[in-house]
């Protein structure tokens, strides 16, 4: 069936639009070829990474460039690239994919792969010229050659556009001198070639640069640093004294760095989400090994409720969070493949595709991160005093989580920029906000219906609810957006609020949608489980969105308009009727202890 234009809702349009369990891709419908690359880069990973956990955590960066220059090998580092330059050529799901399985074992692994893959190969694949993409991208797409990305420096990290770093064009125009210090850069102990920002003049905007890491033109680095996590994950300070570089690698146009700096976060934001999915896969499965094994008061420990329970929200999260990541990367496909279709080169259809998702690539960077960081500390919780201990896998796993929620932009940027964004396509007419938060505000005021709805199909009740916390979202933002008009980006501790609720809606949605395809093609009982995660999920989104709306609520109303909106606030997180909240942990976790794994 050939996807059009109109069924694919844009970026934000999940908030205003109702879409169909049918329209959306969940990770049971990889095709046969998805899930070979599933086995071969499973299988990679369980021999060349895995065993060697300790010798990761021992700061072994040979070895880290060893595992990548073998996954180069194997056409895993080429697979989102253009088979004319060597790569794969596969779709952006495949892509998220193997980014997906490649990083579950180590986040040394995982980072070094996605600074190579994504920020230091895809900026040329996407902005070069004909000749730079000849030049460059077939030894980056098969491993010959690594890459990195120079943009942070020690004044400008979240403030990306305001680094320091020079370009100085020569007298003949043949050359760029760049001077300056990057720091943070992931594979630079090991790289051939660096994407580099710099500012020329005194232009408003950064330009990005393709520099090859030649120690003798003025390029050192510092030693390598000191991490919490990520120990094998080649991190050091760049320095560029007068280095020179063809005018001709100047990529893309004067001034449009900060562009290209901005496109490529996109992509490696839901990319990172991607990478900490599998992580958390391992850490249940490991978890509920250990659980099932561990005997005390003569019983495995598997089977107390306290361990369930964590066992339960684990899994609940790596489903929603597998649901989600793999429904936008879909999205995001279909509308590379419409913009192709349309006459867009390569480079433009998937710029412009992964731009068209920036917010719910925000959104997913900032949810999936927190739960693979919140997973890894209850593998620590089930472990007990051995969590703790550097020789079970659950400590490194804990500290190098630790990092996915400050690279790719901070979470607290990405909430931010997920509801500014929003705001923005709705002022550009993009995402129709007006009509619905009138709608809803009239409803505030009107009288509420008594009728009892027919929840008897399944997730009926859940979709409803849905519904109203849309709601919730459009009443508290379209409230302060007509308050504070577009001063409403300095009200950040409203903006972080509001993005808590948005971030829960998609995620949620993500995971009724995911289940429900499912039921239909199975059956309610085959998806027992997975119902029962659904309503969990759904259960604490609840809660969260209530909590962090009423704040919000009590910050920048008062008086009848506070009293209506708390009104308001309560008829749409009311439930007809609640879940048994302990029940639906019970499923989770005797389906995960029969199976002794992550199973879904």
């Amino acid at each position: 069936m050939e996807t059009t234009e109109k069924d694919i809702l844009r970026g934000g349009q999940f908030l205003v639009k109702e879409t169909k369990c049918e329209d959306v891709f969940t990770p049971e419908d990889f095709t046969e070829e998805q899930l070979m690359m599933k086995e071969a880069v499973t299988e990679f990973v369980d021999r060349e990474v895995w065993p060697h956990k300790d010798r990761f955590e021992k700061k072994d960066y040979a070895l880290t460039e060893e595992v990548m220059r073998k996954a180069g090998e194997l056409g895993f580092l080429g697979i989102a690239v253009p088979e004319k330059y060597d790569g794969l050529g596969m779709g952006f799901v495949s892509t998220m994919l193997v980014c997906d399985y490649i990083s579950g074992a180590t986040g040394s692994v995982g980072t070094a792969f996605g600074a190579h893959t994504g920020i230091g190969t895809m900026p040329i694949t996407l902005y070069g010229t004909e000749e730079q993409k000849q030049k460059y991208v077939p030894k980056l797409a098969t491993g010959e050659w690594f890459g990195a990305y120079c943009l942070t420096e020690p004044g400008a990290g979240s403030d990306a556009n305001s680094g320091k770093t020079k370009a100085v064009l020569s007298s003949d125009g043949k050359t760029y001198s760049i001077t300056g210090q990057k720091m943070w850069i992931s594979n630079a102990g090991f790289c051939n070639v660096f994407i580099v920002f710099a500012r020329i003049e005194n232009d408003k905007n950064i330009t990005g640069f393709i520099v090859e890491n030649n120690p003798s033109n003025g390029i050192t680095m510092g030693e390598e640093e000191h991490k919490l996590g990520i120990h094998s994950s080649s991190t050091r300070q760049v320095f560029f004294n007068d280095t020179v570089v063809p005018a001709e690698n100047m990529l893309s146009e004067r001034g449009n760095g900060f562009k290209i700096a901005m496109n490529a976060l996109n992509v490696g934001r839901i990319k990172l989400a991607a990478a900490c999915l599998d992580a958390q896969r391992r850490v249940i499965t490991s978890g509920v090994n250990y659980a099932s094994e561990r005997i005390q008061f003569k019983t495995p420990i598997v089977q107390f409720g306290a361990i369930r329970k964590k066992l339960a929200d684990m899994a609940t999260n790596c489903y929603v969070g597998e649901s989600a990541s793999y429904r936008a990367a879909k999205n995001i496909e279909d509308r590379i493949t419409l913009r192709e279709a349309a006459g867009n080169s390569h480079q433009e259809a998937e710029l412009k595709g992964v731009e068209e998702y920036a917010i719910e690539c925000s959104i997913l960077k900032v949810a999936v991160s927190e739960d693979v960081q919140n997973c890894t500390d209850e593998g620590i919780q089930i472990y007990g005093g051995m969590g703790f201990s550097a020789d079970t896998p659950m400590e490194s796993a804990w500290r190098d989580a630790r990092i996915s929620r400050i690279y790719e932009g901070t979470n607290e940027i990405n909430r931010m920029l997920c509801v500014g964004m929003l705001v923005k396509k709705a002022m550009k007419g993009h995402v129709d906000l007006l009509a619905p938060a009138m709608a809803v505000a009239d409803e505030l005021t009107g009288i509420p219906s008594f009728d009892t709805p027919d929840y008897s199909a399944a997730l009926s009740e859940e979709k409803a609810i849905l519904a109203k916390l849309k709601k919730v979202f459009l009443m508290v933002a379209g409230s302060a957006v007509q308050k504070f008009g577009l001063q409403l980006e300095e009200h950040q501790q409203l903006l972080l609020a509001a993005s808590d609720i948005l971030i829960e809606i998609y995620m949620v949605e993500s995971a009724i949608l995911r289940t429900e395809k499912n039921i239909k093609r199975t059956s309610e009982s085959e998806q027992a489980p997975q119902i029962a995660m659904t309503q969990l999920y759904l259960f604490n989104a609840v809660e969260d969105i209530t909590s962090k709306a009423k704040e919000a609520i009590a910050s920048f109303a008062e008086g009848d308009e506070q009293r209506m909106m708390l009104m308001g606030l309560k008829r749409f997180t009311k439930y007809q009727n609640m879940p048994n909240v302990v029940a639906l942990r019970n499923t989770i976790a005797d389906k995960i202890t029969t199976e002794n794994k992550y199973c879904f």
